[in-house]
């Protein structure tokens, strides 16, 4: 294995905004928090760091904090392995304890490795399917999606559908369905049956619009969990990370979601009826809005028809009415939804600083 144990090794005093840029770095999904002679005092890994998104805890929270609040959790300590273990041994600890990391210490308890089970598996497949929605007509982008679909317009020199199917692909990911609308022949023509893409492609046609979640009525039920992303967005997003998160969470659903901080140029006035109780002078109010990606379990099926019309929302909606455990998943990667001009300009340019290429 040999991994370079100095872009997984953190000390306890840096902040989750450090650790955030080493757990990129290192694409290992963790760090391992050490003392100054290398002894392992936890680790943090990316489910955790995204749970703290979602709790709202400031960049600056320390590593040592984070363990603090860990040893008030179901697992405070994290699962290691003596170095030397062979590996059905740690594939094995991996599955007993569903963790897809763990540290190699030596008798003194200092990190000498990292066994993660990509590594272990390296050809292992994802087991997901996944379905893009290319249906749009993408009428925000007038004249641009006059003669083309939303999904098929050039982004460094690719269509954007094409960085999706090249990413899933990377990812293990090889069963791939596509929903098309508008012009389907523009989409069918350039990656037929997806072999000249290293994927498997179907092409599932609404003859009219049946929303975000509608056209998953017209697949068979499936047999495991399918990963839903909308054609118009590019983005970085760990696929396996997703997956864990969604595991670990037992969720029906888990919906991806996207930080974003409203700045009020204002100050906002507080009252009781005509009583003035305090003033915030321009405050900044932080939302999670919807990211266009989810993963649904098959169970889900259940809730949705064939043949109607019903969007991601109102499926969500409808889960939640019926008591499912529907679960969201921050989005720390690089991520942007081409809605408008603006964003299909600025895509032009970030695509080229992506650290990995599709």
């Amino acid at each position: 294995m040999a991994v370079d144990l100095s872009a997984l090794c953190i000390h306890p005093d840096q902040s989750l905004r450090e650790i955030i840029a080493s757990i990129d770095r290192n694409e290992r999904g963790i760090v391992l928090v050490t003392d100054a002679a290398q002894h392992l005092l936890g680790t943090i890994t990316d489910g955790d760091i995204r749970r703290c998104v979602l709790d709202g805890l400031a960049m600056t929270v320390t590593a040592r904090e984070l363990l603090d609040r860990r040893r008030h959790s179901p697992y405070p300590s994290p699962i290691t392995a003596p170095v030397g273990s062979d590996r059905l041994t740690l594939l094995h600890l991996m599955h007993e304890h569903k963790v897809r990391q763990v540290p190699l210490l030596d008798p003194d308890g200092c990190v000498c490795d990292l066994a993660v089970m990509d590594d272990l598996l390296p050809e292992a497949e994802l087991p997901l399917h996944a379905m893009i929605m290319a249906g749009g007509r993408g009428m925000r982008l007038l004249p641009l999606t006059e003669t083309v679909p939303k999904p098929m317009l050039p982004v460094g020199g690719r269509p954007i559908i094409e960085h999706i199917i090249g990413q899933l692909r990377e990812t293990g990911i090889q069963q791939i369905h596509v929903s098309t609308h508008f012009m389907p022949e523009k989409i069918i023509d350039h990656f037929g049956d997806g072999t000249n893409f290293g994927v498997h492609l179907t092409y599932v046609e609404e003859d009219r619009p049946l929303g975000t979640a509608g056209a998953l009525g017209l697949l068979d039920t499936p047999t495991e969990p399918l990963l839903v992303i909308n054609g118009d967005i590019l983005t970085r997003i760990d696929y396996r990370a997703f997956l864990e998160y969604h595991r670990e969470h037992g969720a029906m659903m888990t919906m991806a979601v996207r930080k974003y901080d409203l700045n009020v140029p204002y100050g906002v006035v507080n009252t009781e009826s005509v009583q003035v109780t305090g003033i915030v002078e321009k405050p900044v109010l932080t939302f999670f809005v919807n990211a266009g990606i989810y993963l649904l379990e098959p169970t889900a099926y259940q809730f949705i028809t064939n043949g109607e019309h019903l969007d991601m929302t109102d499926l969500i909606q409808r889960l939640l009415d019926h008591q499912q455990k529907v679960v969201c998943f921050p989005v720390l990667e690089y991520w942007l939804d081409i809605g408008q001009p603006a964003d299909y300009q600025s895509a032009q340019h970030e695509v080229a600083d992506w650290r990995t290429h599709v």
